[in-house]
């Protein structure tokens, strides 16, 4: 892994190279929600924490992203994995929302400037056309996060070489789609589409320097709702 200004440099150059794609979703597009997700790149970060995660309680320095675990008393997607994210408000554009929402979400409060890119938008089987956008986070900004407990439950430092693994992705045929469901395996278990996409497109356009798409990718089933 290159250090900290390197990998800096990388993930904005390739970002940039990169022609990240819309929503184009199958039914029409005033029926879709809009929202946006930040995936935060902590350059000096405290490793992954070892919350559910039992092959990753080591710490390290290593450069991380930051990954949540919802709160058990959300009505939808509750206690699943997730990035910082929610609904655009009207007069938002995707990076001042996702700004926000990181702000509510886990207390980091980052600058216009933190942003480095976006990737490709993921329609969810729930109604949403979500963009992702990649944030820069400097160690000092995030060493004390305070997450919402009202939406939620903890907040995880995942190191960047951990989507590098060889078993990565998991792609599982189902009889309800023409599509395999997307999975990335993380510790001693996995997270699955739509987090797992963004994860996944992330590690091949930013660390690999491979412009791979995944808007076709299958959500899990429990997650059609």
């Amino acid at each position: 892994m290159p250090d900290k200004q390197a990998l800096r440099r990388q993930l904005q150059q390739r970002l940039a190279a990169f022609p990240a794609q819309a929503a184009q979703p199958a039914r029409p597009a005033p029926a879709l929600r809009r929202a946006a997700v930040a995936l935060v790149v902590v350059d000096e970060g405290h490793g992954a924490e070892a919350h559910g995660l039992p092959r990753l309680a080591q710490w390290s320095t290593r450069p991380a992203l930051l990954l949540t675990r919802r709160a058990a008393a959300l009505r939808q997607h509750a206690g699943q994995w997730a990035l910082p994210g929610g609904r655009i408000d009207a007069g938002e554009s995707a990076e001042q929302a996702a700004l926000r929402e990181l702000h509510e979400e886990v207390g980091l409060a980052l600058a216009p400037a933190a942003l480095l890119g976006r990737l490709d938008d993921y329609v969810t089987r729930s109604g949403y056309a979500i963009t992702p956008l990649v944030f820069w986070a400097a160690a000092d900004a995030a060493a004390e996060l305070t997450p919402n407990p009202q939406e939620v439950a903890s907040v995880h430092r995942i190191a960047l070489d951990e989507l590098m693994r060889d078993d990565a992705p998991i792609l599982n045929r189902i009889p309800q789609s023409a599509h395999p469901v997307l999975r990335m395996p993380i510790g001693s278990g996995w997270i699955a589409a739509p987090t797992a996409a963004f994860l996944y497109q992330f590690r091949e356009v930013c660390i690999a320097g491979r412009h791979t798409r995944v808007a076709h990718f299958e959500q899990p089933v429990f997650a059609w709702k």
